[in-house]
């Protein structure tokens, strides 16, 4: 009876154990060096990557980086926006329109498959390769966590809250909050737009019928309507591209915030963060630094990877969650 009951206690303990480590893995959590043993050199292929890419396109920074944050505030970051093997696949989505490097995600892929297969996912070298395009441009550094999965599911339905360039501020504040997000982070992911161009697809309404009457949006400088309006003449040419940062278009740096506060802004959501309060002020206290009236604040550079950091956790999928794609554009058959 004894002998039964101790083998009884090892049983319900070996059971007990798996128990454990099937929901430990279950709800795996994001950490930074995820694949030091598994794939220790996951980081340098996706730099590698990332500085051959903007070598020979200059905006893939830029790129790079917005393919991240669309990622992510649709589903969570997890790779669906990269699907293209779907009927209506995420990507196809009005709210992402224009989006690029996608080959590049999947040349790192091809790379890390080949030296350490099925284990890095193509969530994760979306996640470092934003990281690294920040650098390239200038930016500061910051830790990315990894421990991702690749979600099942993508589909163009789930991002129609996605932000919209013509969004009022209470909408964007909204969308935002509803993610997670402060107004500060709002005001700092923003800031993303130090860099990159955008198309003169998202400029009309905001130059040429800004309130249904056949106006501009007064927030722009006067000096900086007649530019954009000749970069962007009504019934020209949509595809044309401008820069969202005329200053300093592939420089990471806090330009943008000047611009949003002096009428400079080239999109309407980002000068939008200067009609309310709380954005107005997170937009100043940057000022604030950069012309030394507040030294002891933090700057635009080191918010800004904290709050990549914070978006790059959004909705993550980790543990026995989603999969480790083979190729990114496409869903492991079942």
């Amino acid at each position: 009876m004894a002998l039964f009951n101790k083998d009884a206690k090892s049983f319900i303990k070996l059971i007990s154990i798996i128990c454990f480590l099937q929901i430990s893995a279950l709800n795996g959590q994001l950490r930074v060096g995820f694949y030091s043993e598994s794939c220790h050199n996951v980081e340098s292929i996706v730099s590698s990557m990332v500085k051959e890419a903007s070598q020979r396109e200059p905006r893939m920074p830029a790129i790079l980086l917005r393919l991240h944050f669309h990622d992510c505030f649709v589903q969570g970051c997890d790779g669906s926006i990269l699907i293209d093997n779907v009927k209506e696949a995420e990507k196809n989505a009005f709210g992402h329109e224009g989006l690029g490097g996608f080959a590049e995600i999947q040349k790192a892929k091809t790379q890390l498959e080949v030296q350490c297969p099925g284990v890095v996912s193509c969530a994760d070298i979306v996640a470092l390769a934003a990281r690294d395009a920040v650098v390239m441009a200038g930016g500061e550094s910051y830790e990315v966590e990894t421990g991702r999965r690749d979600g099942r599911v993508s589909d163009l339905s789930f991002a129609s809250k996605m932000p919209d360039v013509d969004d009022s501020i209470e909408v964007l504040k909204e969308k935002f909050k509803t993610k997670g997000f402060s107004e500060k982070d709002l005001v700092t992911l923003s800031g993303a737009h130090t860099i990159g161009t955008t198309a003169c697809f998202f400029m009309p309404k905001r130059l040429y019928n800004f309130t249904g009457k056949s106006d501009a949006d007064p927030s722009i400088n006067p000096k900086f309507l007649s530019e954009l309006r000749s970069k962007c003449p009504k019934n020209g040419d949509v595809n044309v591209r401008i820069s969202l940062d005329n200053l300093s278009e592939r420089k990471f740096d806090d330009q943008i915030m000047h611009n949003i506060k002096n009428g400079f802004a080239v999109i309407a959501s980002d000068a939008r963060l200067y009609d309310d309060n709380a954005t107005r002020a997170v937009v100043d206290s940057y000022l604030e630094i950069t012309e030394k009236l507040n030294p002891n604040s933090s700057s635009f550079g080191t918010d800004f990877g904290l709050a990549m950091v914070k978006l790059g956790r959004l909705e993550v999928k980790t543990g026995l969650l989603g999969e480790i794609r083979k190729v990114c554009n496409s869903f492991n058959k079942m």
